[in-house]
């Protein structure tokens, strides 16, 4: 919450603060399997980066298109990371059942506000945001994404 507070004020005094200081690069989050996941790792390569819970339909529906995207992608480069804005015994649960070739982080509630502070207005899951290698947030889509319309996006960023 720290790092979104310092990437508002900047905001609203005039100036953008670098990609480190943003949101998402400075927040760090627990793994399901204990480790630690750090955003600004994942920075100089594009990412994809979903926000989803074990209880919303329509995130279920799409986790297979992410997982299938980061398969075909990430040897051009793109990294796809899922951020459950869920409990960790319910996230833990599935990806036993589910497993994804990409990292989940634990957001717990407190990343509907984060993806509030990406552009989705409404709070709602699933959200999605597409950074391109600088760091920079290109496109974000409410609502259920799907394979061909991340590769779309893909093609365009390179």
């Amino acid at each position: 919450m720290a790092a979104l507070a310092g990437a508002g004020t900047a905001l609203w005094q005039g100036r953008q603060p670098d990609a480190a200081g943003q949101p998402p690069w400075g927040l760090r989050f627990s793994q399901p399997d204990g480790s630690e996941l750090v955003m600004a790792s994942l920075l100089g390569k594009p990412l994809v980066l979903n926000f989803w819970a074990t209880w919303c339909p329509p995130c279920m529906h799409e986790l297979p298109e992410l997982d299938r995207f980061q398969r075909d992608h990430q040897g051009k480069g793109w990294r796809v990371v899922g951020l459950a804005v869920d409990g960790p015994t319910p996230v833990r649960e599935f990806l036993a059942r589910r497993p994804l070739s990409f990292p989940v982080g634990l957001a717990g509630l407190e990343g509907t506000e984060l993806s509030r502070a990406l552009g989705n207005e409404r709070g709602g899951l699933p959200f999605t945001v597409v950074f391109d290698r600088s760091g920079r947030a290109v496109w974000h889509k409410a609502g259920q994404t799907d394979y061909q319309e991340l590769a779309v996006r893909a093609k365009a960023i390179g």
